[in-house]
């Protein structure tokens, strides 16, 4: 089993009721772990953290230049979007710029997550559609790139040029052989890495200048662009959308299933990443903010800090019966 470090808890009343654990790590721009909890060569699935990863080829094939892609385009590539009209529309005139229809999308159909779309698609009795999975700007980058390359259409298949090119990246950034991976739920595959390479990634795009190699402008290119509109990469209501408008342009963020959490700081030059070990989100949302707030790049007096790092425990008649708050000793 994984070494593990408690970091969040759970009140009701005076009563500890929940305790969640989880692995983290700092690292700065040159791949050196700084600050760790819990085993940092752990191994894990990072799912939708990783993104920014997976849009890598993207930019340095040549791809996005080829097409004219705008920055709006390159965030909604690296997202996991509510499915609001903010995004599918944007979704939508971005196939048809690529002669192409929702059939091209691999992402399979999904309910969508913004509220007013979700009652106005009941409403309408009408189902499920692909345009509306979280994923679709990210497999709208993936068809960018699989015209460009003169590729076939099962594009999420393990041996597919878009993905040998991913996998590339993503061993190249994490600096260490990929042992293996999973299908996600957009069925693409998503390739494991232990936490500390994750938070090698998260420092290399960190470090990334807009002058330096083709990787690192593409890197540079992706986190940047998540940053200016970060309303694309999640929507209203969601953590990472929240947290990076508290950060003021400071931070990039990026969530994934299961608590998984990274983050791009570069100012700093650090990256960050983060498994909370039981999958809770509530825990891996709490643990990322305070771990932001360690590092002075979110206030933890903002309200909309406030709402992920120490929020009350309403009940159903309004009443606050306790809060969640990180564990006592973490971050230290």
């Amino acid at each position: 089993m994984a070494v593990t470090q408690e970091m969040v808890e759970v009140w009701r009343g005076p009563v500890l009721e929940s305790r969640h654990a989880g692995i983290a790590v700092i690292c700065n721009a040159d791949g050196e772990v700084i600050e760790s909890w819990g085993d940092p060569d752990t191994v894990i699935l990072p799912r939708s953290s990783v993104k920014m990863i997976q849009a890598l080829p993207l930019i340095t094939s040549g791809a996005a230049d080829a097409k004219g892609l705008t920055e709006e385009q390159i965030a909604l590539s690296c997202a996991s979007h509510q499915g609001a009209p903010i995004h599918t529309k944007r979704v939508g005139a971005w196939l048809n710029d690529l002669g192409l229809s929702e059939n091209d999308l691999i992402c399979g159909p999904q309910t969508p997550w913004d509220i007013p779309t979700r009652n106005a698609q009941i409403k309408a009795e009408s189902g499920k559609c692909r345009i509306h999975n979280n994923c679709s700007g990210k497999h709208c980058g993936f068809l960018t790139l699989t015209q460009h390359l003169g590729a076939g259409p099962d594009y999420v298949d393990p041996d597919h040029p878009v993905q040998k090119a991913a996998l590339d990246a993503f061993e190249t950034v994490t600096g260490e052989t990929s042992p293996g991976f999973g299908i996600d739920g957009c069925s693409a595959p998503n390739f494991a890495t232990t936490l500390r390479g994750l938070g090698r990634a998260m420092g290399y795009f960190a470090g990334a200048r807009e002058e330096g190699d083709r990787m690192e402008r593409a890197a540079f290119r992706l986190a940047k662009a998540m940053r200016s509109y970060p309303d694309l990469v999640a929507g209203e209501g969601r953590a990472c959308t929240e947290l990076m408008r508290a950060a003021k342009g400071k931070v990039t963020i990026k969530t994934g299933a299961e608590g998984v959490f990274t983050a791009i700081l570069p100012e700093q030059g650090l990256g960050v990443a983060l498994k909370i070990t039981d999958g809770a989100t509530r825990a891996s949302e709490c643990a990322i903010a305070a771990l932001l707030v360690k590092l002075g790049a979110l206030d933890a007096n903002d309200p909309l800090v406030k709402k992920r790092l120490n929020p009350d425990v309403p009940n159903f008649a309004g009443i606050n019966t306790g809060e969640i708050k990180p564990a006592a000793g973490f971050p230290a």
